[in-house]
């Protein structure tokens, strides 16, 4: 629900503003320039090419599942996937979103599968305690940290504000995609958590990170198993695909602005892509996948997005207050309560995030700040340049 709030939130300004650049847009137009360059610089250095290198590095683990791999080969692996869907998605948009439909398409049909199975599936069932189980003591920062991994999995609804102003009718097909895309969401992973309590034990989800192959061992043996390893590997595939393809549009928009290399706001003549962009965003995430662990990537993502998860939605209230006069085909529902709200709730998580992992946080903050000299000297070379 927390995730849907944000949607809809994005909905109004999206609908407002199909524009190109996302969240950057949004936060450009009620907090300046600044402000949005700095979640531009960090997409770049933290959230979004962490966001790429972090679903790369799960791929390479979770390859190991088929044939042996060395922790080496395994980055080499992860890196190797990112240079490919880079390429996919510097060829063209069509490609890119080719991929995207394919790979969601095989995702949400191997949970139908593993849900009919689990929901249908006789002499089945799980021991539910009938007391609750042992637990050290639960605290607001350890249901915290629980949360995060939670939020992690409904990471890509605000995807969608990246590429706005390639969609055709966006006051109308926005909102609608934002809300239909996600209650899909929230309907897969309700119903593929109803399937794992279906077939085992609370105790069992506690113990086994890989929880849905593991209910498949159950229900259709080593064989079941291993297709779950295989659908997973399909989901990151198209995660990280979602990713790469929609991360540029915001470099492309800074570009536009004046606060980045203005050759990433060119479209690739022959393409019709922000190749540079994409090529860009793609080197930092090869990076990033070959020199940071799965759970520090993940820290870094985290902390510094919801900072500007948060602040987005805020700017739905600014903008009401600033800007009366701009069309809003859609108004988000329950206004303001609904984007305050979220709001609220990610500065509380990214609070919980810096209680609970101070080191990752603080890094993931250190980078994003770097963006504010880089902002005023890019600002101050181009007026320096006209002076002389």
């Amino acid at each position: 629900m927390l995730s849907l709030a944000g949607a809809l939130s994005l909905a109004e300004l999206g609908a407002a503003m199909p524009e190109a650049g996302g969240i950057y847009v949004y936060l450009r137009e009620a907090y300046g320039k600044l402000f949005a360059f700095l979640y531009g610089w960090g997409m770049l250095l933290v959230i979004h090419s962490g966001s790429a290198a972090t679903l790369a590095v799960a791929f390479g683990i979770y390859s190991a599942t088929f044939f042996p791999l060395t922790r080496l080969e395994q980055k080499l692996l992860a890196s190797g996937v990112i240079a490919l869907l880079t390429l996919v998605n510097i060829v063209g948009v069509r490609a890119g979103a080719a991929v995207q439909t394919i790979f969601t398409l095989a995702k949400l049909a191997g949970l139908a599968i593993i849900m009919s199975l689990a929901l249908l599936a006789r002499g089945v069932t799980a021991v539910v305690p009938t007391q609750p189980l042992p637990t050290p003591h639960t605290t607001w920062v350890s249901f915290g940290v629980a949360l995060i991994g939670v939020l992690w999995a409904y990471e890509g609804w605000h995807m969608l504000s990246y590429s706005a102003g390639e969609v055709k009718d966006p006051a109308r097909v926005l909102p609608r995609s934002y809300f239909l895309g996600g209650l899909l969401v929230v309907a897969a992973y309700l119903g593929a958590n109803l399937a794992y309590l279906r077939v085992l034990p609370l105790g069992a989800l506690a113990e086994h990170q890989r929880v849905a192959a593991t209910a498949m061992e159950v229900l259709a043996g080593p064989r079941g198993a291993a297709f779950v390893s295989a659908l997973i590997l399909c989901s990151i595939f198209g995660a990280l695909n979602g990713t790469i393809l929609t991360g540029p549009r915001a470099y492309f928009a800074m570009a536009r602005d004046g606060v980045f290399f203005s050759a990433v706001g060119r479209v690739h003549p022959r393409f019709r892509t922000p190749a540079l962009a994409v090529l860009i965003q793609g080197a930092l995430a090869i990076a990033l996948a070959a020199t940071g662990t799965y759970e520090q990537l993940f820290t870094y993502v985290i902390f510094a997005g919801w900072i500007f998860y948060g602040a987005a939605t805020v700017a739905v209230v600014v903008l009401r207050e600033r800007r009366p006069g701009l069309e809003r085909p859609y108004r988000v529902w329950g206004y303001p309560v609904l984007p305050i709200a979220f709001s609220l709730a990610a500065f509380a998580i990214v609070a919980n995030t810096l209680a609970s992992k101070p080191r990752e946080s603080i890094i993931g903050l250190a980078l994003v700040l770097a963006g504010v000299p880089i902002y005023y000297a890019w600002r101050w070379l181009p007026a320096r340049s006209s002076r002389q």
